[in-house]
């Protein structure tokens, strides 16, 4: 009889009622898939996508009220070598070029055969996406790799982002996106590679014209009828249109509270809580957990991690508290790199933590510790500014250091959201995050540094801004220091002096994007225990599962690209591809 659901389609819509007993109360079947995913970001979602193109049967359960997860609120740079984008952009990628930058970067902290699967599977996961939603990418040109001086580096770049997603394609889901970690000002549509201009949009003609196409592309799109969205929106409202697209569910609200394990050892389900009620979901093939990492679990952090540490000195999902983790451990994996994360200098502003990107490498800015004394190079990897302020903290504290710069800065460029020249917040100021004085000796004074210390390391900075060359810390060094930079400042786009008062100081802490360590997996993503045998049944990628980086960062991107690249593989695995 037609208009009737079978079996099956119930179970995929999750409503599967069960038979009643003759003459008793009717009872509801536990809902069984072949594929549980835990975790709604980019990794869970783009596992889920291929398992269901597999013809599997699978659900999603999500902890958070939204979809999306750290992802939704980035700038969702993907990091994958070799791609179909890069390489019709003319990026003279190999695999021979990848796979030697990677094993330079990585070192020996992570198997070659994992690195492997990881650089033979991305080019395929992308080219999967895009055939089977509405994801869409674009070339991060000149976005370099992060150590272009590596064997194998590129300094062209090989990140990604994604293309102007629509977000009407979602429907009523659109309400359900996790918002951007950083909105952007209204009546603008950007790129995440935009942003290198629009900070010098004041000072540089093709900053001006970058910042009227971001106003002519929104115009255009509201024009036409869309809902303009880019960068993490527009990855995770892509995603999820495909998984709608393909038929599968996603409960939202629903935290994972234990896996099913049977007297086997093999994952054989997972039980949640839905609307607040335990139920068990059995996943007859597996379970994948993607629930992200444990940035916003203190305790986690104290135990695992290097001090001083602070929950709200992340920029992460905040229901990332390291659930599918510990679930982990309860079912005996292994682990790996949990001192580590996705590490940046962040400003403690209130409400939430600023990740500093360009702030700190533009001309005219530098970083000092406790002593009033430069102590590395500002414009290098944000993860490698932060390891090393966790290096030299118990020797001269670096926690937290100070963002120096003067009025110049502040006249020539934008700082987060705030126009240059215009004040910053009277909030920053309150909080403590923000600091300024009409002369430097003040500004020490007030910030807690020797001021004799601070007058001189500036005065030494600013003879090197004069020849060009950081004969201390080399910045200017990479062709990576000069992504975030301003070329009309010669001889070196890194250097200005700073003279001009009033003086600016920005606090600096250990922030970071989320962690990096979590269940040690195999080239498959399957999770193992120390020993090196397979829990059966159990996966993970995304930050639930430890770093194909190891303890390094090859480019922009490397922590979503090789999350979605880990799902694709579990949900192959899955498969039995």
């Amino acid at each position: 009889m037609s208009g009737h659901l079978n079996r099956r389609q119930l179970l995929a819509a999750g409503l599967v009622a069960g038979s009643a007993a003759l003459g008793g109360p009717a009872r509801a079947a536990e809902p069984a898939y072949d594929v549980v995913v835990v975790g709604c970001g980019a990794a869970g979602m783009t596992a889920a996508l291929r398992a269901a193109k597999h013809g599997l049967s699978v659900l999603v359960v999500e902890k958070a009220p939204t979809f999306g997860g750290s992802a939704a609120r980035s700038g969702a740079g993907i990091w994958i070598p070799n791609n179909q984008v890069i390489l019709a952009a003319g990026v003279p990628d190999t695999p021979a070029l990848a796979a030697a930058y990677l094993a330079a970067v990585v070192g020996g902290d992570v198997p070659t055969a994992k690195q492997r699967a990881f650089l033979a599977a991305g080019p395929a996961m992308i080219s999967f996406v895009m055939a089977n939603s509405p994801l869409r990418f674009r070339h991060m040109d000149g976005y370099s790799d992060y150590y272009p001086e590596l064997p194998g580096g590129i300094a062209r770049g090989r990140s990604i982002e994604p293309d102007l997603f629509d977000g009407r394609l979602l429907g009523a889901e659109l309400a359900h996106l996790n918002p951007p970690y950083l909105p952007t000002p209204d009546g603008v549509t950007v790129f995440s590679a935009d942003y290198k201009w629009l900070n010098l949009a004041l000072v540089n003609a093709k900053g001006t014209a970058v910042a009227a196409e971001c106003v002519a592309r929104y115009t255009a799109a509201v024009l036409a009828g869309r809902i303009p969205l880019t960068m993490g929106q527009a990855l995770a409202g892509a995603l999820r249109a495909g998984l709608a697209a393909a038929g599968v569910p996603v409960w939202l609200n629903t935290p994972l509270t234990d896996l099913r394990i049977d007297a086997g050892g093999r994952v054989t389900g997972v039980v949640v809580a839905r609307d607040g009620v335990p139920t068990g979901v059995t996943a007859t093939r597996g379970v994948l957990v993607a629930a992200g990492g444990f940035e916003h679990n203190l305790a986690m952090r104290l135990a695992y991690q290097r001090q001083p540490i602070g929950v709200d000195w992340t920029v992460g999902a905040r229901e990332n508290t390291g659930d599918g983790i510990r679930a982990g451990l309860s079912a005996g994996a292994a682990t790996d790199f949990l001192d580590d994360a996705w590490w940046g200098p962040a400003i403690p502003l209130p409400g939430e933590p600023y990740f500093c990107l360009a702030e700190r490498t533009l001309p005219g800015s530098i970083l000092v510790n406790s002593a009033g004394k430069r102590f590395v190079n500002e414009a290098a990897p944000y993860s490698d500014v932060v390891h090393v302020m966790y290096d030299r903290n118990g020797v001269t504290p670096d926690i937290p250091s100070w963002l120096i710069f003067d009025q110049n800065y502040r006249n020539r460029y934008l700082f987060r959201d705030v126009a240059p020249g215009l004040p910053f917040p009277d909030s920053w100021y309150s909080s403590g995050a923000v600091v300024r004085d009409f002369t430097l000796g003040g500004l020490a004074r007030r910030i807690g540094v020797p001021a004799a210390a601070l007058i001189a390391t500036v005065a030494r900075f600013n003879g090197f801004a004069r020849t060009g060359t950081d004969a201390d810390f080399h910045r200017g060094d990479s062709a990576y220091d000069h992504y975030y930079t301003d070329p009309a400042v010669v001889p070196n786009s890194c250097l200005a002096p700073l003279w001009l008062p009033p003086f600016h100081a920005c606090k600096i802490v250990p922030g970071d994007l989320g962690t990096k360590g979590g269940l040690r997996t195999d080239p498959r993503a399957r999770v193992v225990r120390a020993d090196g045998s397979v829990i059966p049944g159990l996966y993970a990628a995304g930050n639930s599962s430890a770093a194909v980086m190891g303890h390094s960062y090859a480019g922009a991107g490397s922590t979503i690209g090789p999350a979605m690249t880990f799902g694709y593989l579990a949900a192959d695995d899955l498969a039995g591809v």
